[in-house]
This record gives C-alpha cells, sequence and structure tokens, in this order.
C-alpha cells in the first residue's frame, strides 16, 4: 500500500455564497473543492435532490474511492450488489473499483456531502451533465470522457431494479 501526501500550501475555504452551484431541482451539484485546490488530495461537491431523483446511475472509478455524507433527508447508495438507506448523519465510503450509485429514497429528499479521495478533476465532469441536461451536449458523448474523469459506467440489476 502506498501512501499519498498531498502538496498544498494554503487552506482552503469555500464559502457557501461563493461556491458554483450546476444544476437546479431534482438536482443540484455546489462545486466546494476540486482535485487542484487540494493537491490532489480530494474534490468534494454537495449534491442536493429532490424528492425521489436520482443523483448517479450505476458507475466505477478505478483510481478513487467515493464517500457518501448524508446532510439531510433520506438517500439509497449501491455499494456493489448492495443498496442501503442513509439517514442524516450515515458514512458511506465506497472503495475504488466497486460499482455504486446513489439517489433520493422514494418519497425523500436528499443532501449529501461528496468526497473523492485521491481528489480527480471533477467540476468540468458535472458542467458536462449539465450541458447533457440542457440539450447541449449528448448523453453518449460522456463515454469519450469516462477515462479523464475516472468515472465509468455500468450496469447493475441491484440497481435497475429499483431505479430506472
Amino acid at each position: 500500500m502506498s501512501l499519498f501526501v498531498p502538496r498544498f500550501e494554503d487552506t482552503v475555504l469555500v464559502r457557501d455564497a461563493g461556491a458554483e452551484v450546476v444544476g437546479d431541482a431534482p438536482v443540484a451539484v455546489r462545486l466546494l473543492a476540486d482535485s487542484s485546490a487540494s493537491g490532489g488530495a480530494l474534490s468534494t461537491v454537495r449534491v442536493t435532490l429532490a424528492e425521489g431523483a436520482d443523483g448517479a446511475r450505476p458507475h466505477v472509478h478505478h483510481r478513487s474511492a467515493e464517500m457518501f455524507y448524508l446532510l439531510d433527508g433520506e438517500a439509497e447508495v449501491l455499494s456493489g450488489d448492495d443498496v442501503v438507506t442513509a439517514a442524516p448523519g450515515d458514512l458511506i465510503i465506497v472503495p475504488p473499483d466497486r460499482p455504486h450509485a446513489f439517489a433520493a429514497a422514494p418519497g425523500a429528499t436528499a443532501d449529501l456531502l461528496v468526497v473523492i479521495a485521491p481528489g480527480v478533476e471533477r467540476f468540468e465532469y458535472f458542467r458536462h451533465l449539465q450541458r447533457i441536461r440542457l440539450g447541449e451536449a449528448t448523453p453518449e458523448s460522456l463515454l469519450e470522457v469516462q477515462e479523464l474523469y475516472d468515472n465509468h459506467f455500468l450496469k447493475s440489476t441491484a440497481w435497475d431494479g429499483r431505479h430506472r
């Protein structure tokens, strides 16, 4: 096992009012700190989901773990073949190479802090997703940037039975 020691000089402070928000209901992503801000240590976003909204379809990261901390509401998180329901204050960490997805639980909203470590420059990924939502890019265009953002989509029968 190798130890990654990030190198950055200043404290990272992101004020709520200064954070860029990508999207709107049913999915809004507040861009907090990208990998470049933390010397590669982590990337952090806050995802707010309207009632029953999907946050991310099944995917895997090969180079990073992903942490989900539920701030409010109720969320379902896929990890491997298991779907767990998280309540406020619950923490879920998904290791690299494990399929995962997340959504607001049926009938509930969800507000999650999502951290990827080590970090990957991901802000442009979320902007790309917004361009797809607005019809400015095609869903297939994500296939071209999977490696760049270490975000590889896959099928999950455990998730597909619950979310579409």
